[in-house]
């Protein structure tokens, strides 16, 4: 019996050096939507004033600090300590896949040998990644676009008091609270691309793959053949919670039909290039 994304065991390894500690809940939530991470460690050299910070976040997580000693000056030391512990849970049949933290290249062959032995493998970095790393990977997920939903999911009060500034002191009780409410209704995650012509044809091509005689193609089979050409494609990064909306803005190339399912209340996305 094969296993659904949720079964995946999962071995998180985070590169400190290149994600910092108030993106780690986002990240974490990021990866409970693949499978469970029964194995999560973080790599740095500890000893340094700038971790400080990591404390707090560790252990509401649960996440295993690995001291990594800095041997030499402006060389990340991290990379072959996660390389050889990959290798190691590898070995060990105990996980089904691995999530790898970090905007560094060095670990593009540790992504494709992975891979080779079958694990499903997760990258996330920042948007500086290089491209070897990012095709190297199942998918790849933007730390600037988990950054912009936490900010989203923030509460009103919490929001409101990283909103301060906007916040005219001498207001009523009221006032304030309309201001961090008009704060909450504010798109704060923005789009980090628009939908450029090299996505669109992307789109156009998997349609013409997949469609049927009519052109018709199920959204989640349209979904999933956009990520296998190109991991890093999320439609958050076009500013879209969700691929359906996102392609329903496309409704000048698009046709979307919304048919109900055997399931009450529950429909399927069905989408086809518009002919003219």
């Amino acid at each position: 019996m094969s296993q659904t994304p949720k079964e995946l065991k999962l071995a998180v390894l985070i590169d400190a050096d290149n994600v910092p500690y108030s993106n780690v809940k986002g990240m974490m939530e990021e990866i409970a939507k693949y499978g469970t991470p029964t194995t999560k460690r973080i790599y740095a050299d500890w000893t340094k004033p700038n971790a400080n910070g990591w404390k707090t976040v560790l252990l509401e997580h649960a996440i295993t600090p690995i001291q990594q000693y800095s041997y030499t000056v402006g060389k990340n030391s991290s990379d072959s300590a996660m390389i050889i512990d990959a290798m190691d849970l590898l070995y060990s049949d105990k996980v089904d896949g691995f999530c790898i933290v970090s905007s560094d290249s060095d670990f593009t062959r540790l992504a494709i040998r992975l891979r080779e032995s079958g694990m499903k493998v997760i990258g996330i970095g920042e948007k500086k990644t290089p491209n070897s790393f990012i095709v190297a990977c199942d998918r790849f997920i933007y730390i600037e676009v988990l950054d912009g939903a936490i900010k989203k999911k923030l509460p009103k009060s919490k929001l409101f008091e990283e909103n301060k500034k906007l916040v005219d002191p001498s207001d009523s009780p009221q006032t304030k609270q309309k201001v961090a409410e008009k704060i909450l209704e504010k798109p704060e995650q923005k789009p980090l691309n628009k939908i450029d012509t090299q996505t669109i044809e992307l789109i156009e091509d998997t349609l013409d793959a997949i469609g049927d005689e009519d052109g018709w193609a199920f959204l989640g089979d349209v979904g999933n053949l956009i990520v296998k050409k190109k991991p890093e494609f999320d439609p958050r990064n076009y500013g879209f919670s969700k691929l359906t909306p996102m392609l329903k803005s496309l409704t000048d190339i698009l046709e979307i039909d919304e048919r109900e399912s055997d399931k009450k209340g529950i429909k399927h996305v069905f989408v086809r290039l518009r002919y003219s």
